[in-house]
């Protein structure tokens, strides 16, 4: 079983992370693990803290000679900017931001000021779940799956561009991705970027802020990750519920779900079609329903869709109450980013390749890298021969069959 746990808070000496269950002989390095972690510290819309650190996870235990033992995975990233609050005296915030974890954190575990709950409850936590993400991609790639993600929506502008059920191969996708990269906003289309920055600089001059959507895809996962068995098992539930465990993230959906609440059947079920399989390499002639059916992959892109508020932290503040007094106040301003979406975007497909990473290792349980690769590229080819129609009954029982229905 792949499972992990985080530890630290946004202005504590360090972030930690322990991996348990990473298969023996996975290659990785401190160095794998900054790419994306230096991907999550950029994006237009980004506050002063982004100035001060530069995040790099080191690896405690779990390694030797630069791959994994099957032993726990020890990470910690140092918060650079904790020396300059270990002197400082730390004021009492005993008005809860609307909008944020402070108010039913402080009520839930019994505090009159709001620091003990938003130290945790920052999006600072997402630096460590970045780097446990990488881990979990390098994984993935071994076993030829990739994930990819772009910025669809901030604020009121929207991509103009192909929608997440349009892009069925692995090629088209890709080239999102690297176009994603190339932006600011993570948005692969400039005009829309364009659009998406003026947005963003409104904001900031209002001191508001705005949300978004992205989009993570996954491609070339193996058809029956997940399980129908189970509701927990599911795959669709399990990364929604990855998803929505993001700070800010308030909804998420497969595919283009919301859109097809209001097509009409025929026009939302992907039609098999065998004619497909030996130009495309695939059987479905579309993806609306996001590489998922009856909650397990289908081998499809896997589609998510994933939807930010705008953050709580506004410089604008909004009216709130003291805990200690009981009279209304306004919520204090503390620094903080205009528009996470575009580093949300990093910090999703974190969040997807650990759940498609849990479900690879539920499926072919392996301690060894070797053994779990072996395994999926053998059912990779047992499913393309049953693709072919040679799952069919043997002779004698197709003979039964016959007679009987005769």
């Amino acid at each position: 079983m792949l499972r992990y746990l985080t530890a630290g808070d946004s202005h504590g000496p360090a972030l930690l992370g322990i991996i348990d269950g990473l298969p023996a002989g996975l290659a990785l390095s401190e160095d794998m693990l900054a790419l994306d972690l230096a991907r999550r510290q950029q994006g237009y819309g980004r506050g002063a803290r982004q100035k001060i650190e530069r995040d790099r996870a080191r690896i405690m235990s779990g390694m030797f000679r630069g791959v994994t033992t099957g032993a726990p995975l020890g990470l910690l990233i140092e918060n650079l900017d904790y020396p300059n609050w270990v002197e400082r005296e730390i004021p009492v915030y005993s008005v809860p931001r609307p909008g944020h974890a402070d108010y039913a954190g402080a009520l839930k575990y019994g505090f009159d000021e709001t620091r003990p709950i938003s130290e945790r409850a920052s999006a600072r936590e997402t630096a460590m779940r970045v780097a446990i993400g990488a881990a979990a991609r390098a994984l993935l790639a071994e076993a030829g799956i990739q994930v990819y993600s772009r910025v669809t929506r901030i604020g009121s502008v929207e991509l103009a561009g192909p929608a997440c059920h349009e892009l069925l191969d692995a090629a088209d996708i890709a080239a999102q991705h690297s176009a994603a990269e190339a932006s600011e906003v993570r948005c692969p289309d400039s005009d829309s970027s364009a659009l998406m920055i003026a947005a963003i600089d409104a904001a900031r001059q209002a001191g508001d802020t705005l949300g978004g959507t992205c989009e993570v895809f996954v491609t070339g996962a193996p058809v029956g990750l997940g399980s129908h068995a189970q509701w927990d098992r599911r795959l669709d539930a399990r990364l929604s519920g990855a998803a929505v465990s993001i700070q800010s993230v308030k909804g998420a959906e497969i595919g283009p779900a919301t859109a097809a609440a209001g097509w009409p059947g025929s026009e939302v079920q992907d039609v098999i079609d065998p004619g497909l399989e030996a130009q495309y390499g695939r059987i479905h002639s579309s993806n609306r329903a996001g590489g998922i059916e009856g909650g397990m992959s289908n081998g499809m892109p896997i589609v998510v869709r994933l939807h930010f508020k705008p953050i709580a932290t506004l410089h604008r503040t909004l009216e709130s109450l003291d805990l200690r007094s009981g009279e209304a106040r306004k919520a204090r301003y503390q620094r903080s980013d205009v528009c996470v979406v575009a580093p949300g975007s990093v910090v999703a497909e974190a969040a997807i390749a650990w759940v498609i990473a849990e479900a690879l290792c539920e499926a072919y349980a392996s301690d060894r890298m070797d053994w779990l690769l072996r395994d999926v590229e053998l059912a990779r080819r047992e499913h393309a021969e049953s693709r072919k129609g040679s799952g069919a009954l043997p002779e004698r029982q197709e003979t039964e069959i016959e007679s009987s229905q005769e």
